[in-house]
């Protein structure tokens, strides 16, 4: 891109071919880019995913599995929730088993990963299962009640947990015990850059004709943005287009801050950050994602399609260790998976009375390691006052 574009609005490409999005939410949008003149990316993110009543996250449409937009781990096969499950007695025991054991679940989705880990804990690890508290932060009121109709259907002591809208809603106290994410940190609202001749410059969105939206190339709204690759330690390629989520580096700073002693487990999409800001991605990680199907547009289906962004795993565990959690291992989703036993589960999931709907044949059990597939994801594992 030459200087003399980066004031000018480019035009998406396919956006004629698709719904627009939720009329409502749309009208929103445009108001409060009208009122400033362009919006960060990751504003515009923030309304067309998580507004209370009129975001993608927030609607009362299914988003997960067949009948949804995506598949994740969970819901391809109960096998996932038990090898986190096992990862968690490591855990335990590794802290010298304490009396009460804190896993914090944040994004939880529909709950399938909660309850797949807690029915088989309960099964397999009955010393556990009476010190295991758990938690779930989740904004999303829709979510909360599949959650609690997932848990409840498996007779699951609801009492043993607990609810909250944001991180900042845990209790006071310090947590022991263990922080889990997945598939949660690749939606937090991110800008967007693009290096122009040298110099970072941001990509707002902004109004074009009728209303359209379109990308706006200005100077980057905060300084945290050129900062971040400084700090990171890597140079954006020229004419190459990235995603900056500073969210996500909040995000660990806080669940660093609410830990006292043990782990947190974050599984994503993503990269290491030389990996991540290369040339071989010149248009960044961006992707949309609706019935099973993806692009790169997120100015249509607006509150109506997922928008995700690959992590950058350098920028989450360099923040961690600033706040004390020390990287203890990143590495594909496959074998982490494989290091706790994948190979020898297939034959022990008969005894460990996990819920027959969710119970998959062993192509479902792959998927969760397919190089190409789930088992690229990446797992990292940090860890603070764990000796």
């Amino acid at each position: 891109m030459s200087e003399e574009q980066t004031n000018t609005p480019r035009r998406q490409g396919f956006s004629r071919f698709f719904s627009r999005g939720n009329p409502v939410l749309l009208d929103v949008i445009r108001a409060q880019i009208r009122r400033a003149g362009k919006i960060t990316f990751a504003d515009f993110m923030a309304l067309v995913l998580y507004h209370p009543e009129l975001g993608y996250y927030n609607s009362a449409r299914e988003r997960f599995g067949s009948e949804g937009d995506f598949f994740t781990a969970p819901e391809t096969h109960p096998v996932f929730g038990a090898l986190l499950a096992r990862q968690i007695e490591q855990m335990w025991r590794s802290l010298s088993r304490p009396s009460v054991f804190e896993v914090v679940e944040m994004g939880a989705g529909s709950g399938i990963l909660c309850r797949d880990l807690l029915i088989y804990v309960r099964s397999a690890y009955p010393e556990l299962f009476s010190a295991l508290r758990y938690r779930l932060v989740e904004s999303s009121l829709s979510s909360v009640e599949r959650q609690r109709a997932n848990l409840k259907s498996s007779r699951l002591p609801l009492r043993r947990m607990r609810w909250h809208p944001f991180l900042s809603s845990l209790p006071q106290r310090p947590v022991v015990g263990c922080f889990l994410s997945n598939e949660l940190v690749d939606a937090f609202p991110f800008h967007r850059v693009v290096n122009v001749g040298g110099e970072t410059k941001e990509i707002y969105v902004g109004l074009e004709g009728d209303g359209e939206f379109v990308d706006v190339v200005d100077r980057p709204s905060t300084p945290a943005i050129a900062d971040y690759f400084k700090w990171v330690d890597v140079e954006l390629p020229v004419d190459c287009r990235a995603e900056v989520n500073l969210q996500a580096v909040a995000w660990i700073r806080e669940v660093a801050r609410h830990l006292r002693r043990g782990f947190v487990i974050t599984i994503d999409y993503g990269y290491p950050a030389a990996e991540l800001y290369s040339a071989s991605r010149p248009r960044g990680t961006l992707l949309c994602y609706y019935r099973h199907s993806y692009l790169e547009d997120p100015y249509v289906r607006v509150g109506q399609q997922d928008i995700t962004a690959h992590v950058d795993f350098t920028a989450l565990a360099k923040a961690g260790e600033e706040e004390g959690l020390l990287p203890l291992r990143l590495c594909p989703q496959r074998d982490f998976l494989l290091s706790l036993g994948l190979s020898d589960f297939v034959n022990e999931l008969e005894k460990k009375g996990l819920s027959a709907e969710y119970r998959a044949n062993r192509l479902a059990m792959e998927e969760l390691v397919k190089p190409d597939g789930l088992g690229r994801l990446k797992v990292l594992v940090q860890g603070k006052g764990t000796g």
